[in-house]
């Protein structure tokens, strides 16, 4: 019996002894081979290579988060459509630990019920969930097959069970986290606006996905663009070279190191017996225009990436003429066509999609200014204008913003 270091099941009848089938999932009939490129801006972060038939799903994917990272998938099929079982092997051949270069992931779906295990170097961990007779999925970062999937069941679902409508349910689980006590069944849902588009939503996402389909339900392409998650994936008739995309990936990385997404910096500077600080999240423009798409207009903005944009002053200031207690806030903007706002808001600890308006300490005009150089990632710097003036400054792409701060 296998060393398990950590089992929790919370259904009654779980047997922790029984086996999970690593048999290989075997596609027959007829199978259909594809893939999906994922960009962001004008950068390939990963690739997918699927094949698929009525019993069988299989994927080969690789993808760059930050680290290089391969994964082998399968799933079983069953006549009605349902999944019935999922492996999927991980690699991430420079990660630090070995927990980190390897792990394997098995799930076990019954009518009512889904058992998900995670192994790696330091043991086994497993949970099961009541589901309730729910359409269930994984939840696979930068795997796109397992949302096609999950689209084109919800559509079948709904129309064999006489509940066709405009929203369709889902659950999903997140095999890319651990499944400790905190690990739960997340919704998702499938808004159908016409024949040929659907929007996604789920509680992993921040925002609205728009998906294209096909009169059989075969995702097209997937957007990200209303959402904090803004890729743009792309289906391939012909599988991509997912041999070729790993070494290219993995070349660059020995070359460059880790890749994130959007790497955490700093800004800093003293004004008279003040210090000013300011933790931000840097994206990077990645060839792709910024105001009015990546950043919407008349939409609040996080100001940079992941975790809220936090600032934090020792001494009362002004920030464009409003009065600013010492303390820590985060900082938002709203990007108009004809200008920008800065927000200060007294909420502070949260992720960059959580603001609250009634936690608003103010809004003040920024100046908003075209530059001739086109800067990669967005910069905040603090420059001191004198001994108790400074002036803090937002850079992206062609647009610099300022606001002037002064020492009370």
């Amino acid at each position: 019996m296998r060393q398990l270091s950590l089992l929790l099941f919370v259904l009654a009848g779980c047997n922790p002894d029984s086996p999970f089938d690593d048999d290989p999932v075997d596609p027959t009939g007829p199978t259909e081979q594809y893939g999906f490129v994922t960009v962001l801006g004008a950068d390939t972060v990963g690739a997918e290579q699927v094949t698929r038939s009525a019993d069988a799903m299989i994927s080969e994917s690789v993808d760059r988060w930050p680290l290089v990272r391969f994964r082998h998938t399968e799933y079983a099929i069953s006549p009605d459509g349902r999944l019935t079982r999922m492996t999927m092997a991980v690699s991430t051949p420079s990660g630090a630990t070995p927990v980190e270069r390897w792990r394997k992931v098995r799930a076990r779906f019954a009518e009512d019920s889904v058992h998900v295990t995670i192994e790696d170097s330091s043991g086994i961990t497993g949970r099961s969930f009541a589901t309730a007779g729910a359409l269930v999925v994984p939840h696979i970062s930068m795997q796109y097959a397992p949302i096609e999937f999950a689209i084109a069941s919800a559509i079948k679902r709904a129309a064999a069970t006489g509940r066709a409508g405009d929203t369709l349910l889902f659950r999903q689980f997140y095999p890319d986290r651990d499944v400790g006590p905190r690990f739960v069944l997340h919704c998702g849902r499938v808004i159908r606006t016409n024949s040929g588009r659907v929007e996604l939503r789920h509680d992993w996402l921040a925002g609205t996905a728009d998906v294209t389909i096909d009169s059989s339900g075969r995702m097209l392409t997937y957007s990200g663009q209303r959402t904090t998650y803004k890729v743009l994936v792309t289906r391939t008739a012909a599988p991509p070279d997912i041999d070729a995309i790993r070494a290219s990936l993995a070349a660059d990385e020995r070359q460059r190191g880790p890749a994130p997404l959007s790497v955490r910096d700093t800004a800093r500077v003293e004004v008279g017996s003040a210090l000013l600080l300011v933790d931000y999240g840097r994206p990077l423009r990645r060839g792709r225009m910024l105001l009015g798409n990546v950043i919407g207009f008349d939409q609040v903005w996080r100001t940079g990436a992941n975790e809220a944009t936090h600032f934090t002053t020792s001494s009362p200031i002004t920030i464009a003429g409003l009065n600013v207690p010492a303390g820590s806030y985060t900082l938002w903007t709203m990007p108009h066509a004809d200008g920008v706002e800065l927000i200060v808001n007294r909420q502070t600890g949260q992720w960059g999609t959580s603001y609250d308006p009634t936690q608003d300490l103010g809004r003040v005009p920024m100046q908003h200014e075209e530059v001739g150089q086109s800067i990669e990632a967005f910069t905040i710097r603090l420059t001191t204008d004198g001994p108790t003036h400074a002036t803090m400054v937002f850079e992206w792409g062609t647009f610099r913003w300022t606001a002037p701060l002064v020492l009370r």
